[in-house]
Order: structure tokens, then sequence, then C-alpha cells
């Protein structure tokens, strides 16, 4: 299991993600799930994977050595695609790939083939944006409405989004509610776990402005996971009882 969380707002993107792995209870690791492609003042091109390691790692693979393009015959990577809608259809044909070399196998032995991504950024003058790719291949995009994508384990870190991010969010607020959903994924499931992984990036710059690891001893998210929880109570409490609790006060 993992939890990876993409927001995109006004201002920029952030993207999210754990690093667990669980093959079991006895065979838990870390392994990078958040990847960045990047020259700086050309293009930002950040992936996130979720579901089969074997898988995601492969199609990771054809994304840097290249893939060739049915309609040009020119081999594309994530470096040399001209948009954003044209890495996620990259992604999308990665997926397919693997899929049809590894993915019949993979069922006929009882397990799925399961691969979904992330992918955001901006390449040149082209707008900056979200996607998240599925088994399939195939994706559906951020919007004004909705501008937040998950994959992995979304249910416990979406409510937190749902009430507070919108497309005008400042980026650091959306960072900041991005840690708390994940955090939320960390306190109610345990196939998610430190360390996190983080890239921000601001629309029209062109490369990534953070790029930071959250260690298990990180003062700040501890802090955050603290504050987030003792909120909680606070605001819980503030409640007034409901009207027709009489009975049991």
């Amino acid at each position: 299991m993992t939890y990876c969380v993409g927001i995109l707002v006004r201002d920029g993107l952030v993207m999210i993600a754990d690093t667990r792995t669980n093959a079991g209870v006895d065979n838990i690791a870390t392994f990078r799930k958040l990847h960045l492609f990047e020259k700086p003042g050309e293009r930002l091109v950040t992936l996130a994977t979720a579901g089969n390691l074997s898988a995601s790692q492969s199609v990771m693979s054809l994304l840097s050595e290249g893939i060739e393009n049915p309609e040009t015959g020119e081999i594309e990577t994530l470096m040399n695609v001209p948009s954003m809608f044209k890495a996620a259809q990259l992604v999308g044909r990665a997926i397919r790939h693997v899929y049809a070399i590894d993915g019949i196998e993979i069922e006929k032995r009882g397990m799925t083939f399961d691969v979904t991504m992330l992918i955001g950024g901006q390449i040149g003058q082209g707008p900056m944006r979200l996607y998240q790719i599925y088994a399939a291949g195939n994706a559906i995009e951020a919007t004004l409405d909705t501008p937040f994508l998950q994959i992995g384990e979304p249910k416990y870190g979406k409510p937190i989004l749902d009430r507070a991010i919108a497309h005008e969010t400042e980026l650091v607020e959306a960072l900041k509610l991005g840690l708390i959903s994940m955090d939320s994924t960390l306190k109610s499931n345990l196939g998610v776990g430190l360390p996190i992984d983080i890239v921000v990036a601001k629309r029209d710059a062109l490369q990534a402005q953070i790029t930071y690891r959250i260690q298990e001893d990180e003062p700040y998210f501890r802090d955050l996971r603290e504050r987030w929880s003792a909120a909680l109570r606070a605001a819980h409490q503030a409640i007034p009882h409901p009207p027709y609790a009489d009975k049991v006060l």
C-alpha cells in the first residue's frame, strides 16, 4: 500500500509520496515513489507511483530509456516530449507496454496488475498540469473544481483536502494541507510509512523550489502531527452536545 497526492493550485504544484512497500508483515521496505525529471528553464515533470513495485519500476525504466511513438517513429522520453499532455500519454503507453509483457503472467498467478501514477509539471510555455494515469493507460486531469488527485490509499487523507483545498489556496498552505492528509493516512494505515518525499514547484518557474525528504525524526512534521491531533480534540470538544443527548449527560 502507499499514499501519494498531487495538488495543483493557482501558484503551483505540490507532490507528496510515502516510501513504504509491503509484501507481508515480514517484508517491509523503503523505495522512492516520487521521481523528478527536470531541466531548469525548460521543463519540470514529477511522477508518483503506486501499486505493484516491479511493474512500477519497469514503467519508470521505459520512461527513462524511451518508447517509440507509433505516429512519428521517434523515441520519446519524459525529457523530450513537447507537452504535459504528451507526457501523460507517454506514461499511459509505458503502462500498457509493461502489461503486454508482464501483465498476463502476473494475472495467471492470481495477482492483479495494479499500477497507478500521478504526473504533474510544466513544459516550456505550456500550462502546468496534473494527471492521474490508471492501469489501463487512460487518464484524468485535475481541474479548477478538483485541484488534487490521489493514488494508493486515498480515503484517510481525502476528507481534509475536500474541505480545505481550492484552486486559490496558497502554495505553502497546499503543502501544509498535503502533509496533514499524509499524517492522517499514516495514523490509520500501517501500509503507509515514513520517509515522505516532497516536490514543490511554482507555476512558470520550470524548476522545483523544494525537493525534500521527511525522515522519522523531522521536527516540523512531528510538531505538525501533534498540533493537528490537539486541534481536532479541541474542535470536537467545542461543538455543543446534540440536543437529543440529554438522557446520557
